[in-house]
Order: structure tokens, then sequence, then C-alpha cells
């Protein structure tokens, strides 16, 4: 068995991992690199690897730094199956389709300029039709129901608490050569216990090699009850400065966490209930209708609070309002009142929330409310560093706003909930291998699992790095 790291090797996205086993091919997550500009339009638009060499694809989850790019490998060649649960399947159908939207419209942009300068046309990374074709590609099975995937090789599903239909992949491996019997787990991204809305992560037993993602392997979060203590009183402080509390939101997860815990918090009378809420995100909207939708994937405090909540709905009170056309985002901008807006997207590298970001910057009245990791060299990334001077669309800004980091909503398990969820392995893997973290997370990481856990040999693959077992 061969596994080499494509993607997600000392940074935090574009995980992709190829394992060649018994003869096959088989592809765990293909992600859009997000970083520098013109190094993700490079890495994103060139597969490392021929996309028609691959027998099947594995997805475990819908963030686009795992899905993204399924559309780019489906246009250049691949035409097995790619497999992953039904919420999972419900997410990338709308957000492969908003991608594609995106690369369209970006190019559609830069190829107004580019006419005007005599340069030659660009071509999306992939298209609309690219992406439904690629939607034809997906088969859908439960958690904990075993599937074959390749010869000697079966997959099963175990819940990873990360977001909606989120999976832990276990590769049940018969070598065909010498009849050795292998368990391959992959975490993909690992949740956290105690989490709301969504069950807790799996607890696996045994796994001969790991690979397992390092997020926030140096790190702690706080605890839950700070976080909604903190959000709390963010909001009323930016109400009581007459400001905006102005949210940059991943569509797909952050944004149903935060519009849920708002909705404990005015439900419970400890903010005002004629406080405005805006998600201004049109896959946002798509992306909850599909939360609705799979209320079987919800932990039993979420089972609870949808048969007492008011209006039966985890995701909306009195004062919410969700935008979805242009003009609806527009008449935000001269919004006098207080109001939280919350738009992706969630790193503030395109989208709405760069309107929104322009407009209330400068305003010291204001709140920038940052909820989930920024990757370095983003205008998130930029904003949390409280840079005096920012850019968007090309303009650049004083940033006069607060600035308040929200750590404790990261949807990934922390330095202790990683060991923890690792400590159930016995035996311990003979191979592990760190991935989706920067290098100070991930060493550390794997220094831990070494000394504390017994680890024998714990990896940090280099991008492209190969591995044969």
């Amino acid at each position: 068995m061969d596994i080499t790291f494509y993607g997600a090797a000392r940074t935090v996205t574009g995980s992709q991992h190829l394992l060649d086993i018994n003869g096959h091919r088989i592809l765990l997550d293909c992600g859009l690199y997000q970083g520098p500009r013109n190094e993700s339009k490079e890495r994103n638009r060139h597969l490392p690897f021929d996309a028609r060499s691959v027998d099947v694809m594995i997805l475990s989850h819908a963030h686009i730094d795992h899905s993204g790019n399924i559309p780019n490998l489906v246009k250049n060649g691949f035409t097995g199956q790619i497999i992953c649960t039904f919420a999972t399947r419900d997410l990338c159908n709308i957000m492969l389709r908003d991608s594609a939207k995106i690369q369209e419209g970006d190019v559609e942009y830069l190829n107004k300029k580019r006419q005007q300068q005599g340069l030659p046309l660009l071509e999306p990374l992939y298209t609309m039709a690219d992406a439904l074709k690629s939607l034809k590609r997906f088969v859908s099975i439960g958690y904990e129901h075993p599937y074959h995937v390749a010869p000697g090789v079966t997959l099963t599903f175990y819940d990873a608490g990360h977001v909606l239909g989120s999976a832990i992949t276990v590769l049940d491996i018969e070598d065909e050569t010498t009849r050795e019997s292998k368990r391959l787990v992959f975490t993909g991204d690992l949740g956290r216990a105690g989490r709301p809305i969504l069950n807790d992560p799996a607890q696996l037993d045994r796994a001969d090699i790991l690979i397992m993602e390092s997020t926030y392997g140096n790190r702690d979060h706080p605890s839950d009850q700070d976080t909604d203590e903190m959000l709390k009183d963010v909001i009323r402080d930016t109400i009581r400065r007459g400001g905006k509390v102005i949210v940059p939101a991943f569509a797909v997860g952050r944004t149903q966490e935060l519009v849920y815990r708002l909705n404990n918090l005015v439900e419970s009378g400890e903010l005002p209930s004629d406080l405005a809420v805006y998600v201004d995100s049109p896959l946002a909207i798509d992306a909850t209708s599909v939360f609705k939708a799979h209320p079987e994937a919800y932990d039993e405090e979420a089972a609870n609070m949808l048969l007492t909540d008011h209006d039966h709905n985890l995701f909306g009170f009195r004062m919410m309002h969700y935008t979805r056309s242009t003009e609806e985002s527009k008449a935000l901008n001269s919004l006098k009142r207080p109001a939280v807006i919350i738009s992706a997207s969630g790193m503030a590298e395109a989208g709405r929330i760069l309107h929104h970001l322009k407009n209330n910057v400068e305003d010291g009245r204001n709140t920038i409310l940052i909820t989930g990791f920024q990757a370095p060299n983003t205008l998130g990334r930029r904003i949390v560093e409280k840079q005096k001077r920012i850019r968007i669309f090309g303009e650049e800004y004083d940033l006069r706003a607060q600035v308040v980091n929200l750590t404790g909503m990261s949807g990934h398990a922390d330095r202790t909930e990683l060991l923890a969820w690792a400590d159930h392995l016995k035996p311990r893997p003979g191979h592990t291998f760190l991935v989706h973290g920067d290098p100070d997370a991930a060493f550390e990481l794997a220094g831990r699992l070494r000394k504390d856990l017994g680890f024998p040999q714990v990896e940090v693959p280099e991008l492209g790095q190969r591995f044969t077992l």
C-alpha cells in the first residue's frame, strides 16, 4: 500500500490523499487549496495526479477545502464513484454549484478588464456544467453501513461530529498478495464533544494506519459556556455603542451554529427579543434548509429543543431575516440601527461579506466577530491580526471597528480533544500521519502522541510525500 499526500500537508486546506491499494487508486477528499491567489490558481487548476487513474473517491464532508475541486477532477477524466453520506451529498449539491458560479463570475469580471487591455481571456477552473456533471457521480451511504469500494477494501463511515454529514472514514483492507488485514482510519475533520446540534464524534478502538487532522494540535478552546457568554457580551456591548456586529462565517456549519446559539439566547431572554439578525448569504440559506431536512443527525439536546422551541425552528426567530436577493443585501449598507449581520465567506476572501466589511470597518462603534480559523494570507487573518490598514476590492481601509476572536466556536477538536480521541485506539496504530494543520500545530501534536500516548511512529508529511507501508 502506498499513500501520497497531495494536499492539507503542513497546512489546513486543500485536502487530497491518494491511496494505491491492490492495484487500485482511492482518493480521500478533493478540496480546493485556499491561500495566496496565484498559488491557489496554479495548484487547484493542475491536479498533481492523473484524474483518469483514480478508481474511486471517498469524501469526508462537504466543506470546500475538502470537496471544492471535485468538478475539476471529473472535468479531467475521473469516472468513478464519489462516496459520501446522504447529508454530505445534499450539501455538495448546493456548495459545488455555488463554487462554480463564483468561478464563472470571477473570470467574467477579470475578462472584461483583460479584453479592454488586449490580454488573452481566462477560463474558469470549472463551470456550472462541470459541477452538475460531477454530482452524477455521487453515491451516498449511511453511517456504520459497510460498503465494498475496491478489491479487498471495505469502507465504513462513522460520525465525525464536525459538520452535518461529516464522516470518519474506515477502510478495512485485505492485501491481495500477503493476505494480511489492515485497518486504515482517516479522521477527516474531527469535531468536538458536547457541541450544539450535532452528535459527538464516534470513538473507534482500532487503527493500524491513522491519518489524523491537527488543526488545533497545539492549543485548547475555551469552554462552551464561555462561548455563549462572550457572544452575548459582544452583542450587548456593540448595541450599547449603537453599532453593528459583522460576522464572516462559513455558510455551512458555522452559520447554522451561530443562528442556533442566537435563537437560544433570545429564547432565554439573555438577548433582546427585538435584536435584528440578518443571514446574508444565499448559500447559507440553502445550507440551512439542508440542516432542517436532516433532524436524524441532531444530538439529543437539539432534538429536544426542536420540540420545545416556540416556533419549532432551531434556525429562526421573530427578528431573524434571511436575505437572498442582491437588493436586500445592498439595503443592509444603509441600516441605521444596531444589528448582527452574518455573511460568507468565513475567511472573508469572497462573497457578500466583503461589501459589509467595506462599509463597516472604519466605524469604531462596530464589531467584527471572527468565529473560526483564518488561514494565512487571507483577509480574515489580517483582521484577526488587527492590521491597521486592510485592502478590500483593491482599496485600503482603516481598521477602526472592534475585533473579537470567538475561538470557542471552532468545529475542530482541540489538542486535548484530539489526544483523548486518539487514546481510545488500542493497540496504538503502527503508522500515524498528521495532516490538516499548520507546522507548529502538527509537530506539537506529533510530539504529544509519541510522548504522552506512546504512538510508535508519527509523521507530518510534506506536500507530495509518498509512503510505502
